[in-house]
C-alpha cells in the first residue's frame, strides 16, 4: 500500500497554480488536515475570491481530516521545543497531524526540510 501523504497549504498552492512538480499528489494516496484546508481557503478567498475558493473547497474537502485534541497539545509542545524555527500554527499542526497517522508530510517550506518525515519538493 502506498504511503499516505499529507499535503499542506504550501503543496495545495502549488497544485492550485498548475507546479509540474506538485500536480501528481492529487492522483496520490493524500489527505489533508482540516484546519489546512480552511487556512488553503481563506489564501485562495484573500487573493482570488469566493467562487474559486469554494471550488477548491468542494473539490479537496473529502480528503480533509479532523485535527484531534490530544494532536493540538502536541503541536504546542512541538512548537515550543522548536520555538527557533518560529513555525506557523497551521503548518505545526499539519506536521504533527501527519506524524501522528504515519504520513508523509508534503511541503516546500525550508523551515520543516531536515525534519523526519517530511517530503520536501522544492518550487
Amino acid at each position: 500500500m502506498d504511503i499516505i501523504k499529507c499535503l499542506d497549504t504550501y503543496a495545495l498552492m502549488e497544485i492550485m497554480n498548475e507546479n509540474s512538480k506538485f500536480a501528481h499528489y492529487l492522483n496520490s494516496n493524500f489527505v489533508i488536515a482540516d484546519i489546512t484546508l480552511a487556512e488553503f481557503y481563506g489564501v485562495i478567498l484573500r487573493e482570488h475570491g469566493e467562487e474559486k475558493a469554494d471550488f477548491w473547497l468542494k473539490k479537496l474537502e473529502n480528503y480533509a481530516e479532523q485535527v484531534s485534541l490530544s494532536i493540538l497539545i502536541e503541536v504546542v509542545k512541538f512548537r515550543h521545543e522548536n520555538k527557533e524555527k518560529n513555525l506557523s500554527w497551521v503548518d505545526a499542526i499539519g506536521y504533527i497531524f501527519a506524524k501522528q497517522n504515519n504520513h508523509l508530510f508534503v511541503t516546500g517550506d525550508k523551515e520543516f526540510e531536515s525534519l523526519e518525515g517530511v517530503e520536501f519538493v522544492k518550487k
